[in-house]
Formats: structure tokens, sequence, C-alpha cells
């Protein structure tokens, strides 16, 4: 999207929520005992998943939300309100049971395992319920994220008869979307065991439910593909994907797609304008790495303490993931530190919770830059960029590229400066067999090590 949407009132999301964690690692080697991968875990993740997903996107687009869910009074329970309080108003109902959480186990941005938990449903709180009601009489539009976990069935009744636009997300064990919904939006799957249609081709599955749930609209998400529209009347349209999406993850996807087509439809989209933003806002996610990619502020008492003086790099690495926190590295030579530097540094170190220089040696940047440099020798270097709050720790590598250093690292995010892409950047291969992401920020306009030297150069 170009900006915020700006309904006037919030976006009500209805729905089951629960706990995504993702525990990420290095699988190099096989059990021995069973043909399985070894997973040596380097750090855990945790995010809303199902409707506190979708809540926390739709926050993320600059609109006022309100989240009607369930939460347990439990670890996993208080760590979900912990990530969705900061953004989402939320309408907590109470749960009986545990909370539902969701564990990947993954390794180079591939998920190898999930173990799902917890086994809670909502129940019946006559406060809650009248937050919910009123929350409802003041949206701009309404999201059922139907998980099965019976959070829409509870408010079933405040649902129908609602005079704005309501999208409804349905689950094969979820219940049938109410009549009347301006979008229904199922995947191919869940389109086809909605229809009863097992083979149906998506365009027959989109308009049959049209049909069958009396609903204005139909929007059957296909993945890469984008998705097909079955209106009232006959009407139908295919909607591709504004680009091919190449990220690998998909997870949280349709919570996207339903998020953006709830919050183009408060703003007055119409409805086939809301599928299109919908399906580049869903295409965007996958790109950027999906729900995998999400990486939220953690509570205080949870971010990792100050580093020992004079830690190293690997020290500092080993830390962060000891904390579940986030490592930042970046990489370069730093020969005449400017504020060009200073900048690119703090804004890097404000991505995660510890920032690791990548330092050229001085024999690797004579190789890269001439016989003239280093202007600054690698001890002072090293020094200086030490003496930076926002750096924590610095390791020195010899190599031409930091390709060797980053695989021993193994960073959440490298960081580099300029006008570089993925592609033309050597060490970006490594960062992604290490399962990090490559972030290019741009640099201070003005500030340049040649250009310095020129000017000393040309003072003297």
């Amino acid at each position: 999207m170009t900006g915020p949407i700006g309904p006037i009132g919030p976006i009500v999301i209805v729905g089951d929520s629960l706990l995504d964690v993702d525990v990420e690692g290095d699988a190099n080697r096989l059990c021995p005992d069973a043909p399985v991968p070894v997973v040596e875990g380097r750090a855990e993740h945790h995010r809303p998943g199902g409707a506190g997903l979708a809540a926390l996107l739709a926050a993320r687009d600059g609109t006022e939300v309100v989240l009607v869910t369930a939460i347990g009074d439990d670890a996993s329970g208080r760590r979900l309100e912990s990530l969705l309080a900061p953004t989402v108003e939320l309408v907590r109902l109470p749960l009986r049971g545990s909370t539902v959480r969701k564990t990947r186990v993954r390794a180079r941005g591939q998920t190898l395992l999930r173990i799902d938990t917890g086994d809670g449903g909502p129940a019946a709180d006559a406060a809650a319920s009248g937050r919910a009601a009123a929350a409802l009489r003041r949206a701009a539009a309404v999201l059922v994220a139907d998980y099965g976990g019976g959070v829409a069935d509870l408010h079933r009744d405040l649902l129908g008869g609602l005079d704005v636009p309501l999208v409804w997300d349905p689950h094969p064990r979820g219940s049938l979307p109410i009549p009347g919904c301006a979008l229904v939006t199922p995947s191919e799957a869940e389109a086809r065991t909605l229809s009863g249609e097992p083979y149906a081709p998506a365009d027959r599955a989109a308009r049959r439910l049209v049909r069958d749930l009396g609903a204005e609209a139909v929007a059957v998400t296909l993945g890469e593909r984008g998705a097909v529209l079955a209106r009232r009347g006959g009407r139908f349209c295919a909607v591709p994907p504004p680009a091919v999406a190449v990220g690998a993850d998909v997870c949280g996807a349709g919570d996207r797609f339903a998020a953006a087509a709830a919050l183009a439809l408060a703003d007055g989209a119409p409805t086939e304008d809301a599928v299109v933003r919908a399906v580049g806002e869903a295409t965007r996610f996958v790109e950027e790495g999906g729900a995998a990619g999400l990486r939220l502020a953690r509570p205080a008492a949870e971010v990792p303490a100050p580093f020992a003086p004079g830690a190293s790099a690997f020290e500092v690495a080993a830390a962060v993931r000891a904390a579940g926190g986030r490592l930042i590295a970046t990489g370069g030579c730093f020969d005449l530190l400017h504020a060009g530097h200073v900048s690119l540094l703090r804004r890097a170190r404000a991505l995660g919770d510890a920032l690791v220089v990548c330092l050229n040696s001085d024999a690797s940047i004579r190789r890269l830059k001439g016989p003239s440099r280093p202007v600054v020798r690698e001890r002072d270097r090293v020094e200086v960029l030490r003496a930076l709050g926002c750096v924590d720790a610095v390791t020195v590598f010899d190599e031409d590229t930091p390709s060797e250093i980053i695989e021993r690292l193994g960073p959440d995010v490298w960081v580099k400066g300029g006008d570089y892409s993925e592609r033309s950047m050597p060490e970006a291969e490594a960062v992604r067999r290490s399962g990090g992401e490559v972030v290019i920020l741009p640099t201070v306009p003005g500030y340049s090590t040649t250009g310095l030297i020129a000017a000393a150069q040309a003072a003297s």
C-alpha cells in the first residue's frame, strides 16, 4: 500500500488466537539413532497466530484495531497478550483449557517439523460480550478469522445484521459463514471442502459458495497464482498477483489477505479493488519472509542484558541466541569513520538486540583498494568501532568477502549500506545459507571515505 488506510471507526477482528513459535537453528548432520536431521537451535521467535496475526497485520497498516478473542491465563497466553497489547485493543474472553501453541522447528529457512499443543476453547463472559457488542457498533469493517476454536460461534448473533462490511476467513474446523457477508476468503482447499466438491476448479467452487453461503462475494485464494473472485449475479474475474512471489514461507499469507481486504472495504473500495489490493499485500508479505519474517519488540525483562566489555563477537552471538534475541551484523572497511558510518550502524542496531561489525583486515583492504589503504590501521579501527554505543562487538576477517565469518556467526540479519541489491552482493548466499535475511539501508548523502581522503590531500 502507498500509505495507511484511515477508516472512520476501528477494524474489529473476531476469532481464535494462538501463539506461534519458530525455533530457528542449523541442521548439518543426521541423528545417529534415526534418519532425521539434528537441529542445533539458535533462537526462538514468538508472534501471534490466527486472529491475533490478522489483528497485528491490520494494526501495522496504521488503523485502529479491536480484537475479540480468547486468551488463556497460562505462560503461552500471557506471552500472546504481551505481543498484542502494545498495538491492538483486546476484548479478552476467558479460555477453558490451555492456549494453543504451534511450534515450528526450522533450519536455514525451511520448516522441518511443527508441534501443536493446547486445547483451549472460549467461555462466555457477559462483560466481554458487552465490550464486543460496543466495538461492533462503532466498527468500520469486521473480519471473522475463524480457526475453529469457537470464538466466532460465540458471537454469531452479534455478527448478524451488521451495516458495515463483514469479511469471513473460514476454516475447515470452523462454522459456516453467516449469510450476507460482503466477502468470504477461503483457500482453494477450503473452498472445495465448503462447496462439497473435492475436485472442483476454484472458479466453480467460488461461484457455488456465493450461492450456497448467501454471500455478496467469495474470493478463493490460490497462493502464488493470486485469487479468483465470484460475486452475486454471476460476475466473475481472476485476480493475478502483481509479481511472482519468491518467498518460500507462505505461513500467514491468508491472514494478510483477509486483513488487507477488510481494510480496503472499510476504506470504501469496491470489492474487486479490495481483492486486488489484498492479493498485492499477500504477495509482498510472502516476498518479505511471511510470518517468519515478523520480528516483534519483546518485553523489557526479556531483552538481553548489556554484554561484558570486550566480549568477542561469538560470545555476543551466543548470549543473544540464549536469550532468544535477534543478532544483527554488518561489515566493511570503516576506514576514517564518519557520520555516514555512524548513522548506518545506529540504524542497523535498532533492527535487533545486538550488532556485530565484521571488519576488513588491513591486508584485505589493500587487496580491495590498493596499497595506499587503509589510512587507519586495523587495531585502531577496531578500537574506534568498539567505542560506539551502538556496536556490541567487532570481529576482523582477512578474506575478500565476509562470507566465511557470516556462516560462523549466523546473524538473523545482515545489513549493508548503499545501492546494493542481494544479487550484486557476494555474501548474500552465505546469509541465506545461515537462515538470515539481508537488509539494505540507504547511506547518508555527502559522506564517503574516498571524499574525506581527497579533501585532506587537497588541503595539505
